[in-house]
C-alpha cells in the first residue's frame, strides 16, 4: 500500500524538544488522516537537529464514500422551514424521503459524500498542522507570518513516491532535502522513507535518533575501554548529545590531572553542563580519570585533533573555575555558611531558609528518637544540611546541593555519618533514585520532606491537577519510599487529616505500580487513625492474600450482603441497629452458631491485631465464612416479629464490626 513521507527541514531544533516534536507530528498528522476517513498500518516519526520526519505506511489511497442521514421538518411544516432544510442539505424536494414517527411524517435527507483522494486530504491537512504546531517556544523571521521553533527552510511531502503539492508561508512542498551541513550534498531527491534514509546516510545524516544514541554509546564505550576507562553512565546526556549531531563522532580529550583534587562530582558536572562531555573513570580503580569524551558532528580531516585541542582549552578554563570555587568555599566553615541562610527567603509565607532549617532540626530530633537514630548527630546534620546552598560551587551547579555539603563537612573534620546525612537528605530525588542508607540520613530526609509538605499545606499551596510547582507529590513519595523500604514505624498523624489523605493517595499510586489494588488501601484507611504506613501496607497485603482465597471472596460477599440489608433497614427505620444482641432471642440454630462464631472471631482478631499478626487476623475472620452463609440460607432477617427482626439486624451489625477490626469491607470492590 502507499506510503506518506514528510520532512520539515529547519535550522537547529533544541535537543530537549526533538522527541516531543516528533511525537506531536505523528499524532497530529495521523489524527487528521483518520478524521478524514483514511486508515493506515503504521507510522514512525524521528526528530533530529535540523529535521522532523514522519513516515505513514500502508495509507489508503482514497477515503471511503460516506453518507449522512439528517432528519428534517414535518411534511406539513411551513414552506419556509422546508426550504431552509433543502438549502442546508443541498438537495431538492424529490431527493428527500418521507418517514413516520410518533408525531407524524417528516422528511429525511441522505447526504452522500464521495471519498477524497489521499493527496487531496494531506494537502489540506498538513499546512494546518504546521501552523498549529505546539512548540514550547517559537519565532517569526523575515516578512512571513509562520511561527516555528527556528526558521523553516523546506518541506518534503510525498505520497506513493509523488509530491503532494501545497504551500505554507511561501514554502512550497517538494521532494528535495539536504544532507549533513558540512559533509553532505546540498540537494537530495527522495521518494519514500527507505530511499530517504539510505540517501541521507550516504550524506552523513542518521535519521533515527535511537540509532544515533546507540552509535554514541557504542563508540564511547569502545574508545574508553581501549584506554582502560569507562564512561560515567548518563542517559540524559547521551540523549542530549544525540540530539545535537546528525553524524556522531566520539573523540577523547584530556585535562590536567591536577584538577582531580576537585570532587569528582563537580568535575563531571562541569564537563556535562558546560561542554556536553562525558566524564571517565578507571576500570581498575573506579577513580575519575583526567580524560573525557566529547561528541563531534563531523569527521574531521585531522582525525579531530583540532576539535579536541580547542575543547581542552575551554574545559581547562571551566575546571579552573570549579577549582576556584572549591578552594574558596573551604575557607569558610559550614556553620558560618549556614548563618547566611537567615537572609535568604525560602517562601514569602514560610520564612527564611534559616527558619526552615530550625524547623527541620527540631523535627529531625523527634524522628530520630522514634526510629532509633542518634539524636545529636541528626540535629547536627539538619543544622548543616542547607549550608552549601550559599557556596560558590552550588551557586554555579545547583544540582550539587548536598553533595558539596558532604565534601565540605568531611574537609572540616565533621563526623562522616553526619556528612553522609547532609548529602543524603535530598534523597530520593525521583522514583529511580537511591534512599538514605543511615538512620541519621533517613531522619533528616524525612524531616526535610515533611516540613516542606506541612508548610505548603499550611498556606494552602497544594498540587492541583497536573500542576505541582513545589514537587510536593515527589516529596510525599519520597517519604513513603523511605518509610516502607526501611520499615520505619513513624506515625504521620501529626500531619493532619488532609495531608494524611494526600499520603494515602500517593501510597495508592506507589502500590499500584506493584500490582496492589487501590480499593484495599481505601478499605484500610477508611478505619481512621491509620497513620503508620508500614502497618497499612501489612494490612493491605494480608487482606489481599485473604481475598484471593475462596473463604475471603465468599465472606466478602456475605459481609456486603449484611451491610446492604443494614443500610436499607436503617434508612427505613431512621436509626442504627447497633445495640447488644440478646442471646435468649436467638431461636434458630444458624443464628446461634453465627453469634458464637462472631464472638470468637472478634476476640481472636483483636488479639491478633494487637500483636500485628495480620495473617492470624485473617484466619480468624475466615472462620466466619460458613456460619454467615448458613445464616443467610436458613434465617429470615426481616421477620414478622419486630423483636426477632431487631435482634437479627444487630447480629448483622456484629458481622460488620468483626470485619471492621481489619478493614472497611464496604470499600472493597467486587
Amino acid at each position: 500500500m502507499p506510503e506518506l513521507l514528510i520532512e520539515l527541514f529547519s535550522e537547529e531544533i533544541p535537543a530537549r524538544m526533538q522527541q516531543k516534536a516528533a511525537d506531536d507530528l505523528r499524532q497530529m498528522v495521523t489524527n487528521a488522516l483518520v478524521e478524514a476517513g483514511l486508515t493506515y498500518e503504521g507510522a514512525q516519526a524521528h526528530g533530529g537537529p535540523r529535521r522532523l520526519v514522519l513516515s505513514v505506511e500502508g495509507l489508503d489511497a482514497r477515503a471511503a464514500d460516506m453518507s449522512e442521514e439528517r432528519k428534517g421538518p414535518r411534511v406539513d411544516a411551513p414552506q419556509a422551514a422546508i426550504d431552509g432544510f433543502l438549502k442546508s442539505t443541498g438537495l431538492t424536494l424529490d431527493q428527500l424521503s418521507v418517514q413516520d414517527d410518533k408525531k407524524g411524517q417528516f422528511y429525511l435527507a441522505v447526504i452522500r459524500k464521495a471519498g477524497r483522494e489521499a493527496p487531496e486530504i494531506v494537502a489540506a491537512a498538513l499546512p494546518d498542522v504546521i501552523r498549529r504546531f505546539p512548540w514550547p517556544k517559537s519565532m517569526r523571521w523575515g516578512s512571513g507570518s509562520l511561527r516555528w521553533v527556528r526558521p523553516l527552510h523546506s518541506i518534503i511531502c510525498t505520497f506513493d513516491g509523488e509530491v503532494v503539492p501545497f504551500s505554507v508561508d511561501g514554502i512550497e512542498s517538494g521532494n528535495t532535502t539536504r544532507g549533513h551541513r558540512f559533509m553532505g550534498a546540498r540537494a537530495i531527491t527522495v521518494r519514500r522513507f527507505e530511499d530517504y534514509a539510505q540517501k541521507l546516510a550516504r550524506e552523513f545524516v542518521i535519521v533515527d535518533g535511537g540509532h544515533r544514541v546507540e552509535t554514541i554509546r557504542t563508540e564511547a564505550r569502545n574508545l574508553a575501554f581501549a584506554q582502560g576507562l569507562e564512561p560515567l553512565e548518563d542517559e540524559g546526556l547521551l540523549r542530549e548529545t544525540a540530539g545535537l549531531v546528525e553524524w556522531p563522532v566520539v573523540l577523547m580529550g584530556e585535562f590536567d590531572a591536577g584538577f582531580l583534587s576537585v570532587p569528582p562530582e563537580a568535575i563531571a558536572t562541569s564537563l556535562r553542563s558546560h561542554q556536553k562531555c562525558f566524564a571517565l573513570r578507571s576500570v581498575a580503580s573506579g577513580q575519575l580519570a583526567s580524560r573525557y569524551l566529547m561528541v563531534s558532528n563531523m569527521i574531521a580531516p585531522d582525525g579531530g585533533k583540532t576539535i579536541v585541542a580547542g575543547n581542552n582549552k575551554v574545559i581547562a578554563a571551566r575546571l579552573s573555575d570549579a577549582r576556584f570555587f572549591w578552594d574558596q568555599d573551604r575557607k569558610v566553615k559550614l556553620a558560618d555558611w549556614a548563618k547566611r541562610l537567615d537572609s535568604i527567603t525560602f517562601h514569602a509565607k514560610l520564612g527564611t531558609q534559616g527558619e526552615r532549617v530550625a524547623r527541620i532540626e527540631s523535627l529531625s530530633a523527634e524522628i530520630a528518637r522514634t526510629i532509633g537514630a542518634d539524636v545529636e548527630k541528626a540535629q547536627q546534620a539538619a543544622r548543616l544540611c542547607k549550608a552549601d546552598l550559599v557556596t560558590g560551587m552550588v551557586g554555579e551547579f545547583p544540582e550539587l546541593q548536598g553533595v558539596m555539603g558532604r565534601y565540605y563537612a568531611l574537609d572540616q573534620g565533621i563526623d562522616p555519618e553526619v556528612a553522609d546525612a547532609i548529602r543524603d537528605h535530598y534523597k530520593p530525588l525521583g522514583p529511580g533514585d537511591s534512599l538514605p542508607v543511615s538512620r541519621i540520613g533517613q531522619a533528616v530526609a524525612l524531616a526535610d520532606k515533611l516540613d516542606t509538605l506541612s508548610g505548603f499545606w499550611s498556606i494552602d499551596e497544594k498540587p492541583t491537577g497536573s500542576k505541582d510547582p513545589y514537587a510536593l507529590r515527589r516529596a510525599a513519595l519520597g517519604v513513603i519510599r523511605i518509610i516502607l523500604d526501611k520499615g520505619l514505624r513513624l506515625g504521620l498523624g501529626f500531619c493532619g487529616p488532609d495531608l494524611l489523605s494526600f499520603f494515602a493517595e500517593r501510597l495508592k499510586v506507589h502500590l499500584k505500580e506493584q500490582g496492589v489494588r487501590h480499593d484495599l488501601i481505601d478499605a484500610v484507611f477508611a478505619l481512621g487513625n491509620q497513620d503508620d504506613l508500614v502497618l497499612v501496607v501489612k494490612r493491605v497485603e494480608a487482606l489481599s492474600g485473604f481475598l484471593d482465597t475462596d473463604d475471603g471472596r465468599n465472606l466478602l460477599a456475605g459481609v456486603k450482603r449484611a451491610a446492604n440489608i443494614l443500610r436499607i433497614e436503617e434508612k427505613k427505620d431512621g436509626r442504627a441497629h447497633d445495640g447488644d444482641v440478646h442471646i435468649n432471642q436467638l431461636i434458630k440454630g444458624e443464628e446461634k452458631t453465627l453469634h458464637a462464631a462472631i464472638t470468637q472471631a472478634m476476640g481472636q482478631t483483636r488479639r491478633a491485631m494487637e500483636q500485628e499478626d495480620f495473617t492470624a487476623a485473617m484466619a480468624a475472620l475466615a472462620k466466619l465464612r460458613v456460619p454467615v452463609d448458613q445464616f443467610f440460607e436458613h434465617v429470615t432477617v426481616n421477620d414478622k416479629d419486630a423483636t426477632f427482626r431487631e435482634n437479627r439486624l444487630r447480629l448483622l451489625n456484629r458481622i460488620r464490626l468483626a470485619t471492621a477490626e481489619v478493614a472497611d469491607f464496604s470499600k472493597i470492590e467486587g
